[in-house]
């Protein structure tokens, strides 16, 4: 009997579990520089690489749940609006990151960039929207120079960091075996 396959659902969910974790911990670390601590997202690093590791129904799922658990545990982000539109934000790129990866035709560093660049693009739109739906319901304006700020001048650091790290840490569990790209030209079938 192969015992591996019992435990690849358990080998996902407890990654998944160990991102959330890694989610909730880490704005403490970034937090003690005040100057950039935000502009890191540190959120966001755990969410992508739980897209790209355990698949899109995770990423989505820790993306969604990230900013309200860390509001209950820790009181930040605020819930209403930042923490429910990150809450979006991160849910969109957990769920980009692993459902455009798992469907390449090549699992790849050059696959993975085009599936983190097209996840964070995909992301910063939600979060825009969801800036919009909220920022109608409280009667704030939510301008398009707010827009651009919020999503791409504060955050160069975090996209930097983001570019950088995630495809840092594929390339070292794919060496380690424990992430193996696929050059194959056969995509995954759609789930």
């Amino acid at each position: 009997m192969n015992q591996s396959k019992p435990l690849k659902p358990l080998q996902t969910l407890a990654t998944a579990a160990m991102l959330l974790a890694l989610g909730l911990v880490l704005p403490f670390f970034t937090g003690q520089i005040p100057q950039i601590g935000k502009m890191l997202c540190p959120m966001h690093l755990p969410v992508l690489l739980c897209g790209f590791l355990c698949g899109w129904k995770y990423g989505l799922a820790v993306g969604l749940i990230l900013p309200p658990l860390r509001f209950v545990l820790f009181g930040m982000p605020p819930l209403f609006p930042a923490g429910t539109a990150m809450a979006f934000e991160l849910a969109a790129y957990g769920f980009l990151a692993g459902f455009l990866y798992a469907r390449s035709r090549w699992q790849c560093v050059a696959a993975l960039y085009r599936c983190l660049i097209t996840a964070m693009l995909g992301g910063r739109a939600v979060w825009a929207v969801a800036q919009v739906i909220l920022s109608g319901v409280s009667g704030q304006a939510f301008t398009w120079q707010m827009f651009l700020s919020g999503a791409f001048l504060t955050a160069i650091p975090g996209i930097v960091l983001q570019l950088v790290l995630i495809p840092v840490a594929m390339v070292a569990l794919d060496r380690t075996g424990l992430v193996c790209f696929r050059r194959s030209g056969k995509a995954v079938p759609m789930v």
